[in-house]
């Protein structure tokens, strides 16, 4: 088990924090008669009462922002009518970067291998404003969260809370910073997901590059990486390839004692620039997208359900079937072969006398039979040493697909999430540009789209590859228009439609309402990031609005997070929300010196009432 950093607040911070405690919104309150929590994720689909009226799910939607208090807040849909019935929801924060309860652990403080706080040359405590995922864990008769930081180092945090048992409405009761020691410290948590078993299964996006930052010495000199090295008592420890995982923590709560937490990076899955990883509902089948310029698609099968430390790795070739729009494809699934956990630690780490993998080891560069390849960005000539197929397959996952063939073309691969009842599988590509549209490779669009787009995939049993959930197919579903405003429009600055996506990023899937959850990661396309809602039964290729309503907007330059859906809490459903980096994307100088609003939400939309499929039959 991995205990928790709980850290002496050091002076230092001084009237930063003092200022920060008097800002509302995280209350803290005792619940002692929580209901038996239930099953976050919904059965498959089944038969069902013909008789059973038609599930039914609308926001009262929200306006653009075009005032400057407008832009300077969230807007949430105060209203949603469930089945015919009207409920207030909105916006409701659970804590901001810089809080503290209970403890003196900072949320979002960055820490180093020791757990000891880390310090800015200015003297002042490292506090992340880069919120991430966020989950909602039911352990026994207690709820949690984990929350992620999207840094370097990474930093994650555990929250215990209470859950009202009249309205639904959640607080903070406690929080523990969690140690990622155990696992060569984390490096920028992108998104995350909740397994079939209750586990949170976090990510590490933008793996480095082992070519070109093996040691430290390169590190020092590299803008993205070097705040890694302030992780370690020595930065000759840094090792690229500890970094690129799938994590997964497991939460135990024995009664009323302190939490614990078991920290496992799956090696077997291969490493990537993670957005996160999706495990279906037979517990073995895993989607994982890949974000960046020239990346892949993947799905591992494991060997054995509920456990990811073995099993196959397997990357989508896309077989064009239409160039228009977003495009459309048949896929192939290329096996990248079996591995487990330990195979592939003992190469990151070494041992028994032999040292760790470099990617020297790996590949060849350039010479006598090399294959040209362009993976991640990264246009070059490859040969894989013999004998290093496995290790090749899993510390450089994504160069070792292009060498065997699968697609890695596509760019800014983002949210996936699934449809148990209709079998889709939804994936979202916040740009459709570069390998996607210059014309070689197998992926060959007409036009390019700086607003990006949703895909729908049909999922269905394999005997081959031995599951019950591949998806065969691939083809755009929404996407986003380029639209140029008038000078005087207050969505002058606006690249993208006001009223359509702009630059998909997370999704979530709410089972039995065929409606799916879109959040945005956008710069210019919408000044304020939205979510949106989007009614699948109104889908329209003819019009690129159709079915979407506005259900939340974010602050200045920040970016929605973590919309992830959880239908059934103890007789409440959440749609849980978390606005990164106010002013910090964009608008910048919308900051007053010396304000706070700065500072992350980590937080959720609703409650709404129970929408599992059970409690709505």
């Amino acid at each position: 088990m991995i205990p928790f950093h709980k850290t002496p607040l050091a002076l230092k911070l001084g009237i930063f924090l003092a200022a920060m405690a008097l800002i509302p919104g995280c209350s803290n309150g005792n619940n002692d008669n929580k209901k038996t929590p239930t099953d976050p994720l919904p059965p498959a689909a089944g038969g069902g009462d013909a008789e059973t009226p038609p599930r039914t799910l609308s926001f009262t939607g929200v306006p653009a922002p075009t005032s400057d208090s407008e832009k300077r807040q969230i807007l949430a849909s105060p209203q949603v009518e469930v089945d015919g019935e009207a409920y207030a929801i909105g916006y409701h924060t659970l804590l901001r970067s810089g809080d503290s309860v209970n403890s003196n652990v900072v949320f979002g403080q960055l820490v180093d291998k020791a757990g000891q706080p880390l310090y800015g040359e200015d003297g002042m405590l490292k506090v992340t404003d880069a919120n991430e995922h966020t989950s909602l864990l039911p352990i026994g008769d207690r709820l949690f969260s984990v929350s992620q930081m999207e840094t370097r180092p990474g930093a994650m945090f555990l929250m215990e809370l209470n859950q009202d048992v009249d309205t639904g409405e959640l607080s903070t009761k406690d929080l523990w910073q969690i140690d990622q020691s155990g696992v060569d410290g984390g490096w920028v948590h992108c998104a995350a997901s909740v397994t079939p078993w209750n586990a949170h299964l976090a990510s590490e996006e933008y793996e480095p590059n082992a070519r070109t930052l093996p040691t430290s010495a390169e590190v020092e000199g590299d803008g993205y990486a070097r705040g890694m090295l302030s992780y370690y008592a020595d930065p000759a420890e840094w090792n690229p390839y500890f970094y690129g995982w799938n994590i997964e923590i497991n939460v135990s709560a024995d009664g009323e004692k302190d939490p614990t937490a078991e920290l496992t990076k799956h090696y077997a899955m291969g490493r990537l620039a993670f957005e996160l990883s999706y495990v279906m509902p037979d517990s073995k089948t895993v989607y994982m997208t890949d974000d960046g310029t020239n990346v892949g698609f993947y799905m591992f099968i494991a060997d054995t359900a509920g456990d990811l430390s073995a099993g196959t790795t397997y990357a989508a070739k896309w077989k064009q079937t239409s160039g228009e729009g977003l495009g459309a494809a048949e896929l192939e699934w290329v096996s990248l072969g079996h591995a487990t956990d330990a195979e592939i630690s003992a190469a990151v780490h070494g041992g028994d006398g032999q040292p760790a993998v470099t990617f020297a080891d790996i590949f060849a560069v350039d010479g006598a039979g090399c294959t040209e390849i362009a993976a991640g960005g990264n246009s070059e000539c490859l040969s894989i040493k013999p004998g290093m197929e496995k290790i090749a397959s899993r510390l450089e996952t994504r160069r070792y697909a292009a060498l065997q063939g699968a697609s890695t073309e596509f760019r800014k691969e983002e949210g996936v999430t699934f449809d148990p009842q209709g079998s889709k599988l939804y994936v979202s590509m916040s740009q459709v540009a570069k390998g996607m549209t210059d014309g070689a490779g197998d992926v060959q669009l007409d036009v390019a789209n700086g607003c990006g787009g949703v895909y729908q995939l049909d999922v269905a049993a394999d005997s081959d590859i031995g599951s019950d959930y591949v998806a065969s197919n691939m083809r755009g579903l929404i996407g986003g228009i380029e639209t140029e405003y008038p000078a005087d429009s207050p969505f002058a600055s606006y690249t993208c439609d006001a009223d359509g996506l702009a630059n998909p990023d997370n999704l979530t899937f709410i089972s039995g309402y065929n409606t799916l959850i879109i959040g945005e990661d956008t710069g210019s396309g919408h000044q304020n990031d939205v979510i949106w809602s989007l009614n699948l039964d109104e889908v329209d290729a003819a019009d690129h609005t159709a079915g979407l309503t506005r259900i939340q907007t974010t602050p200045y330059g920040s970016e929605t997070t973590s919309p992830y859906w959880y239908p059934n809490i103890n007789g409440f459903a959440y749609l849980m929300s978390v606005v990164q980096h106010p002013y910090g994307e964009s608008d910048g100088d919308q900051l007053a010196p010396g304000s706070l609003e700065h500072r992350a939400y980590t937080g959720y939309v609703g409650p709404f009432p129970a929408m599992d499929v059970d409690s709505a039959e």
